[in-house]
Parts: C-alpha cells; sequence; structure tokens
C-alpha cells in the first residue's frame, strides 16, 4: 500500500518530466526546421557530385613553382636548391632528406623567432619545391605539355549567380617520382577582386583527374561578368612539404556568353606566371656579410608606393622576412606595423648566423603585409634575394653582396604578387 502522498508526488514527478522531455522535443524539431529555411552563411554552395555541403576553411596560400638551374642552362639535382617559402607556415622536408654522414650537408639550427603579429595569407604565396617531383613543368625556355582542363560555365538569371563547375583534367604532368603519379587538385578565383575563393577536394595517384564539383557564386549582376577573369590553379598535394603548382589556366568571361545556356570550355594548362602582377611597390633593403663573424645582417629600411588596402585608402603594412636553406625555413622574424601609410619607413635589422659555405643556398624572402586587426593578414608583395631570386636585380643585388663582404648593399627593389 502506498500512502495518498507519495502518490502525489510520484505523479507530480512523471508530470514533471513528461512535460519536460515534451518541450525539449519540441524545441529541438523547431530549430531543425529553421536551419532547412535559413538562408546559406556563405556567398556560394559548393556542389559535389550532386549533394549540396557547405565548405570547408579555405586557404588563401598562392605558391611559385620554379626550377633553379646552373650556369649552363642544366638543371640541378632533384632535391636540392629548391625552395619553400609559406607566408604562414614553413615547409619541411619529407622523404627526401639528406642522408646523415660526412658528405652530408651541414645542419643549421633554427635561429630565434619573433612572436608573430597575426596570421598571414601562406600565400598560396610562395616557392615550392619543384626539383624534388620533376624538373620539367617549371624548366624555362622549355615546351612542356602541362595538360588540359575542362570546365563549364553557367548563370542563374533568378539568383543572379555565376555557376561554374570544374570537370576534369587530362595529360597531367608527374609530379612525384616514387608513384610516377600525382595528387591534383585545383584552386580557383575570381579576379580581379580576388573575393572568391574556392577548392576541388585531392584526387590521389593520378594524372587524369575527374573532379565534378560546382560552385555556385551569389551576388554577381550579369552585367558585370564581362569584367571578370576566371583563374584556375593546378597544384599537386604533397604529404610532406608544401603543394606543387603544376600550371595555371586565365579564362576572360569576356569572351563567354552564359546567357543560353551552359558553355563548356576546354583550355590549356599553362606554366604560371610569376611576374604578372605589377604595381606592387617598392621595397628598399640592405644586406651584408661579415665572413669572420659568418653573420648576415639584413635591414628593412622603407617601402613606397604600396597599394591601397583599407577602405581609409591606407595600408597597415609590415614586413616579414623568412630565411631558407635548401627547401627548409631556418628562421622568420618580423618589423613592427606602420599604421596608416603607403610609404612606411622602417629601419630595422636583423642578424643571423650563416656559414660561409651554405650562402650558395640561402634565400632570403621579405613579404610585405597588411596588417588588420579584424580579418586576415593580406600579402601586398613579395621579394626573394638569394639562390632562388626570381628578378635579375635581385640575383645583381646578392651577388654584389658575396663579392663584397662587410660592405653594406641597399637596393630598391620592387615587389611580385605572391
Amino acid at each position: 500500500d502506498v500512502s495518498p502522498v507519495v502518490a502525489g508526488l510520484i505523479g507530480a514527478t512523471v508530470l514533471v518530466v513528461s512535460v519536460s522531455v515534451t518541450v525539449f522535443v519540441w524545441t529541438c524539431c523547431h530549430q531543425q526546421a529553421e536551419k532547412k529555411h535559413k538562408t546559406p552563411p556563405y556567398k556560394f554552395i559548393h556542389m559535389l557530385k550532386g549533394i549540396s555541403i557547405y565548405p570547408e576553411t579555405l586557404s588563401n596560400k598562392k605558391k611559385i613553382h620554379r626550377i633553379r638551374r646552373d650556369k649552363d642552362g642544366a638543371a640541378k639535382e632533384p632535391g636540392r636548391g629548391n625552395l619553400l617559402l609559406d607566408a604562414a607556415e614553413s615547409g619541411l622536408v619529407g622523404s627526401e632528406k639528406a642522408p646523415d654522414g660526412p658528405g652530408a650537408a651541414p645542419h643549421v639550427d633554427q635561429l630565434p623567432i619573433k612572436v608573430d603579429y597575426g596570421d598571414e595569407l601562406s600565400p598560396d604565396q610562395s616557392l615550392t619545391p619543384g626539383g624534388s617531383k620533376t624538373s620539367s613543368p617549371s624548366s624555362p625556355g622549355d615546351e612542356v605539355l602541362l595538360g588540359e582542363l575542362t570546365f563549364s560555365v553557367d548563370y542563374n538569371f533568378p539568383k543572379k549567380a555565376l555557376v561554374v563547375t570544374i570537370q576534369e583534367a587530362h595529360g597531367l604532368p608527374v609530379m612525384d617520382e616514387h608513384s610516377q603519379s600525382s595528387d591534383p587538385y585545383i584552386k580557383m578565383t575570381i579576379l580581379p577582386d580576388k573575393r572568391h575563393r574556392v577548392k576541388t577536394r585531392v584526387l590521389r595517384k593520378t594524372l587524369e583527374p575527374l573532379f565534378d564539383e560546382t560552385f555556385t557564386f551569389y551576388g554577381i549582376p550579369y552585367s558585370q561578368l564581362q569584367d571578370l577573369v576566371l583563374h584556375f590553379l593546378v597544384l599537386s598535394f604533397d604529404r610532406f612539404s608544401r603543394d606543387d603548382v603544376i600550371g595555371e589556366v586565365m579564362v576572360p568571361l569576356a569572351g563567354v556568353d552564359p546567357s543560353t545556356g551552359k558553355v563548356q570550355l576546354t583550355r590549356e594548362i599553362l606554366k604560371r606566371n610569376i611576374q604578372k602582377c605589377i604595381s606592387r611597390g617598392e621595397l628598399q633593403v640592405s644586406l651584408s656579410y661579415q665572413p669572420v663573424a659568418q653573420r648576415m645582417t639584413v635591414v628593412v629600411l622603407k617601402a613606397r608606393h604600396l597599394p591601397k588596402m583599407d577602405i581609409t585608402g591606407l595600408s597597415d603594412p609590415y614586413v616579414k622576412v623568412n630565411v631558407y636553406y635548401g627547401r627548409k625555413r631556418i628562421a622568420k622574424k618580423k618589423t613592427h606595423v606602420k599604421k596608416c601609410t603607403l610609404n612606411p619607413v622602417f629601419n630595422e635589422s636583423f642578424i643571423y648566423d650563416i656559414p660561409a659555405d651554405l650562402l650558395p643556398d640561402i634565400s632570403i624572402e621579405f613579404l610585405v603585409i597588411d596588417f588588420d586587426r579584424t580579418t586576415k593578414n593580406e600579402v601586398v608583395g613579395r621579394l626573394i634575394l638569394g639562390a632562388h631570386s626570381v628578378t635579375a636585380a635581385g640575383v645583381e643585388h646578392w651577388r654584389e653582396v658575396c663579392d663584397n663582404p662587410r660592405k653594406a648593399v641597399a637596393k630598391w627593389h620592387s615587389l611580385s604578387e605572391y
């Protein structure tokens, strides 16, 4: 027998639990229904084989893929003289590390690293190790077939959206000598604003990738299509270092009319043009080498004519200095941020311990970056001095520093696109 009081308590408890469960279930169902009808928080929707998904966080990195060559024009031995310069993180040598022993290259300890002000665009923009894979795609002056890219362009008038489908690629070069294959994927950007950046998934061990991925870009009026350019960057994923750049495809939409329906195009993949961007400003740097102390002094003096990066028409620039030995970054340092200026004066010096016998394989990268407190910092331009300089002025500056020890050599250099 149960007393009336206990029975009443049990009944009240069951009632409260039942009401609570009912309210909880109703709330979850209501929230789920709201999510289904909610406007997508992204400017584009990624369609992977017909299934709508939201894209993962995309990287803005850009890279430059090239091969260092000897004076006689022959490519250097694979695995040597290649750089990986990344504005956010350094590349590491993986399976192609030099063996330890008497003949191994001298070891360079990592130098002290200053605290970062923020994350830079990695950049998409930097040198990548090409010699360890294949020297063909980037050898200057060589007629090398890099394959073809097939894609389609369409326009959705009711939604004012540009629809680009990356279908497949054919005849890609071998970027991994071990597997005699590649791990290709594609990054796409709409120029000139560079606001829309997307990338496909990586397809493993294939030279004939079938992507079949659709990207929808909202908020693009049809009247502006004629002013836009589609930029496809074809890369090969590398597990142990930075990804290799195979080539690029530039498609001006001025010659494409998707008003009557989907337009399918096939374009040849070309070697990336690392000097395609001008008017990135200039940077003045000074270098001097002390052979007795085996120290390199790098002074970031000033910059001028930098592009406007903020809505105020100014920028908040600083310079990141990366030092590379072969493919490995051994030091990184930064200047202070100069607020609201397009002609900053830095006058900051950095000292690096570099043995004289390592100088032929040393490269110094200068990244001019616009600091932003609310969003990611954006790379304005870059300069490389040393073994992997891509300009005649950079090669001459480095040669003059090596030929004149204990003398500070200061010069202006035009910044290239990252």
